[in-house]
């Protein structure tokens, strides 16, 4: 989750759609404003090639009558992708909210265990348009909410309200789906880093993903058509055909290393371990809007927020 550098770089050279994992990005790395229309269509993996899906979650889901997504409501961070998002309770009048992974927290990775919430912070956003072009920069207030602890995400609350947001820019907020997400849904990691898009499905889930010291929770795992790259965490996963967004990217197995940072593995109820390198992962959303209620504030007392507390 950490290591972009080289590897990201020449793959984006090469191909256009790399192995490196789903990891924050060098400031140096930054890329142009111009949009890339790279898709897994151009990936040379094929979704035949993964393993089968854990129990939970083999089934796949009746295909549904998919849609474009673009780009729009992506933010670029300076070393990370992110979103702007709303919860389905969100009104227009509130602070804005956007959504990336702890460990693309600018104060550096959250220790396993710890949870931050509410703290002042002033960090910047580049806000961009459906053809990946940047329109705005948004400020944080503060860091809602940020742990690397069962999940990998960060929430920051904006100085901006949605209402303003749409009027003066014409960008609309993703929704957070509120529900699990489903195996076999098509899905696309849509990156405002690097300004480009990721299409494959949800394989299936992981009962544990270990990468070094940080373990996560009922993980979503791709197949293998999302080649997602450094750069590419905090991107939001969405759902094609309800265009809501029902997990974060962030992580890969780069090496075939097992358990590493960089080498997630997989960990099931019963303690057996698995590899596999070359695929990538996100961690699911559907948690976040229960624990925020009113104006869209933190809650971590609110009936139903299961996040993990401080």
């Amino acid at each position: 989750m950490r290591k972009p550098l080289v590897a990201a770089l020449i793959a984006l050279a090469i191909a256009g759609a790399g192995a490196a994992p789903a990891v924050a990005a060098p400031v140096s790395a930054a890329p142009s404003d111009t949009a890339s229309s790279a898709t897994a269509s151009s990936a040379t993996a094929t979704a035949s090639s993964v393993a089968v899906a854990d129990a939970a979650g083999t089934k796949a889901a009746a295909s549904p009558t998919l849609r474009a997504v673009t780009l729009a409501g992506t933010v670029a961070l300076s070393n990370c992708s992110g979103s702007l998002v709303r919860f389905p309770n969100s009104l227009d009048t509130d602070p804005a909210l956007v959504l990336t992974n702890g460990h693309c927290l600018e104060t550096g990775f959250p220790a396993p265990g710890q949870v931050i919430v509410n703290r002042t912070s002033s960090r910047t956003f580049g806000l961009l348009n459906s053809a990946g072009t940047r329109v705005a920069t948004l400020r944080a207030s503060k860091i809602a909410y940020s742990t690397m602890t069962d999940t990998d995400a960060t929430v920051y609350q904006l100085t901006s309200t949605y209402a303003t947001i749409r009027g003066s820019y014409g960008i609309s907020a993703l929704t957070v789906q509120d529900t699990h997400p489903t195996a076999g849904t098509a899905i696309t990691v849509a990156s405002g880093y690097w300004k480009r898009l990721y299409s494959c499905n949800i394989d299936g889930f992981v009962y544990r993903v270990k990468e070094g010291d940080w373990t996560w929770k009922d993980s979503v795992r791709y197949t293998s058509a999302c080649q997602t790259i450094g750069g590419t965490s905090g991107s939001p996963v969405v759902d094609q055909a309800t265009g809501k967004v029902v997990a974060v990217n962030n992580t890969g197995n780069e090496d075939g290393e097992s358990c590493t940072v960089n080498n997630p593995c997989e960990v099931d109820a019963s303690g057996n371990v698995t590899v596999r390198q070359g695929i990538n992962y996100a961690q699911e959303t559907y948690q976040f809007p229960a624990c925020f209620t009113t104006r869209n504030q933190l809650n971590l007392s609110a009936a139903g927020c299961a996040l993990p507390k401080p």
